[in-house]
């Protein structure tokens, strides 16, 4: 009978191996990117392996038991926390239980579910790329405690178990062991994991990119209307309201940051101050279409310009009277 009753010796670790099974963003599992407060969430399974030579034994004396699964609370286990988390919680949620094997190597799988910063970068929305990172490794021991590797020396991230999202696709994960020595400090080591992703357009081009340029169009539109129509001033107001519109659309979407200003409210900016420009332009055109001697008298500097000096410029006479 083993009895490993809260067996938490300061031991020294030979190694201790980092690997994100699979950092996925599983919209379908309430894990997602959000956007506005730079937060992304991620479910992942941290795969950890170590060795602890005071956990070792021969099957021979035990009936030919070759491995154990305790609960992770009876043993030491190395204090891997995710750095660059978001809402201050370091350490995995779900306790799941060790499997220790009789050479002293234990190996830790628990599932958790991360909230980590991320900087989104929306200049070129909604056709970004973003690149998020994770940032793992000890929060007590240094680097010469406790020695940190990649498993099987492996710098990638197996999607085996990945369910794909409905608004991103993962271009790249790699996965980069950094060392950082300085004279007379101890060794920092971490596991640093980059996670490329792509957004997916399909929903965006349908709803938000096709009606904005349909309604460049209309502004252009506005020339082509008689000026007799009343119409002119109604249609132009009508898309000013719907331009107001996407920006407000816009702007819920993505997160209120002064750094960079996307390119989609760029344009729409531009289309908007092109409107006003083209509303003004039609009031003047139909105030002058209009105007009559009934409600206007001409100006004594118009009279003189088109009855007098330029009619002589141009050879021309005042007709008979009949």
């Amino acid at each position: 009978n083993f009895n490993f009753d809260s067996i938490k010796a300061n031991i020294k670790i030979d190694l201790v191996v980092l690997w994100a099974v699979a950092p996925a963003l599983l919209h379908e599992q309430c894990a997602k990117q959000d956007e506005k407060n730079h937060v992304m969430k991620s479910n992942v399974w941290l795969e950890l392996h170590w060795h602890d030579y005071q956990l070792q034994w021969d099957p021979s004396d035990y009936q030919g038991i070759q491995k154990l699964r305790i609960p992770s609370d009876k043993i030491w286990k190395p204090d891997i926390v995710l750095f660059n988390n978001a809402d201050g919680k370091y350490e995995v949620r779900y306790k799941s239980n060790i499997i220790i094997f009789a050479d002293g190597n234990i190996q830790w799988v628990p599932p958790a579910l991360y909230q980590s910063s991320c900087t989104i970068d929306v200049t070129y929305f909604p056709f970004d790329q973003q690149t998020c990172l994770m940032k793992f490794g000890s929060w007590i021991y240094n680097g010469d405690q406790v020695s940190l590797g990649l498993l099987d020396d492996k710098n990638y991230v197996s999607l085996s178990d990945y369910s794909k999202s409905g608004t991103w696709d993962i271009i790249e994960l790699p996965a980069y062991l950094n060392v950082y020595s300085e004279p007379n400090a101890p060794t920092e080591t971490d596991i640093t994991f980059y996670i490329t992703i792509r957004r997916k357009t399909l929903f965006y081009t349908v709803n938000l990119i096709v009606p904005i340029i349909m309604v460049s169009f209309l502004v252009i539109g506005e020339f082509y209307l008689p000026a007799e129509a009343g119409e002119k001033v109604t249609l132009g107001i009508s898309i000013l309201l719907s331009l107001v519109l996407f920006l407000l659309l816009v702007s819920k979407i993505l997160p209120p940051t002064s750094l960079v200003l996307p390119l989609i409210a760029k344009y729409l900016l531009f289309i908007f101050l092109m409107n006003l420009f083209v509303i003004s332009m039609t009031v003047i055109v139909i105030n002058w279409n209009f105007r009559g001697p009934k409600t206007h008298r001409m100006p004594s500097w118009m009279r003189l310009v088109f009855l007098k000096y330029l009619p002589t410029i141009l050879f021309m006479q005042r007709p008979k009277k009949t």
